[in-house]
């Protein structure tokens, strides 16, 4: 448990709040912080989710169980619970009844919607500075093929139109 104080500029006066953390044997960290407008279930849910996708928790890790959890991060069973039902609907944990619950199988499908998801969040910025900044769709377009991926896997990187590399001479 960390005790963090932070200064309310309005009122000079300070406001304590508490971020729990847990970090069990299992490589897992999670934090919670109790100013977040995130519901606490949601906290866990979405960083567990987030240590399976980049690799941190694998195929059949075992989480906690939910009585443990609750007790570590000193919130409601009820709560852990809700998480846990979370996670499991959305694929990324199984529960065998009375062994406890275990991280799904990779489920590639699973893993693509959410890259996918990230993909469209980026798209979003790009299209708000793009727009911001006068740049058109076709010199969107350029910009990405010179960092997309060719057949090999490896970014092609060409020179815009006009910008070629003539031998090293300044002709």
């Amino acid at each position: 448990v960390i005790l963090k104080i932070q200064r309310n500029p309005l009122s000079y006066s300070y406001i304590p709040y508490i971020v729990y953390i847990y970090s069990g044997e299992e490589n897992m960290n999670i934090f919670i912080d109790n100013r977040s407008g995130d519901p606490i279930y949601q906290q866990i849910f979405t960083q567990i989710r987030s240590q399976i996708i980049d690799g941190t928790l694998r195929h059949n890790d075992a989480l906690p169980s939910m009585r443990s959890l609750a007790k570590d991060l000193r919130i409601s069973v009820i709560t852990t619970k809700r998480a846990y039902e979370e996670l499991e609907r959305a694929g990324f944990i199984y529960t065998v009844p009375g062994k406890g619950s275990f991280i799904a199988g990779e489920n590639a499908e699973l893993l693509r919607e959410e890259s996918l998801r990230q993909i469209e969040e980026h798209l979003e910025q790009v299209a708000v500075l793009a727009a911001a900044a006068g740049v058109s769709r076709a010199e969107i377009g350029e910009m990405y093929a010179m960092f997309a991926p060719d057949h090999t896997g490896q970014p092609v990187h060409t020179e815009p139109a006009g910008t070629e590399n003539n031998g090293g001479t300044d002709e």
